[in-house]
């Protein structure tokens, strides 16, 4: 079975889950960001291990709990929108790995929303 897909970005953002914007969780605040400038999508994904450019191996073992772990949010869209989403992290990501990598979306289909239901809410 061939599939219709279309191009798109993915930005791949790997920061730490302590890091903050304002008291809020910086990764949060990336999501909010994101759906405020109208984009398809936005995950966050939780790590049990890793470094970055400091070297310093965070790991969720039990024997060496960290405090740090790696979170990965991920968001894909047109390049275009991508891009032009790009500016708000400028100040809001000043530690960390940005990525952005082409993609080919097969499918995006939200789930039906029941009759009255409010957004966030999910369908029982």
């Amino acid at each position: 079975m061939t599939r219709p897909t279309r191009s798109a970005l993915r930005m791949t953002v790997l920061i730490g889950e302590n890091d903050t914007w304002h008291h809020r969780p910086l990764y949060s605040e990336i999501v909010h960001r994101a759906h405020a400038a109208g984009l398809a999508g936005a995950s966050v994904f939780h790590g049990i291990e890793g470094f970055g450019a400091s070297s310093l191996v965070h790991t969720a073992r039990l024997l060496s709990l960290s405090e740090n772990l790696p979170v990965a949010v991920v968001i894909v869209d047109t390049e275009e929108r991508v891009r032009a989403f790009l500016p708000q992290l400028d100040g809001l990501v000043t530690e960390g790995l940005l990525v952005l990598d082409d993609c080919e979306v097969v499918r995006y289909a939200g789930r039906a929303a029941e009759p009255g239901a409010q957004e966030g809410e999910k369908p029982s």
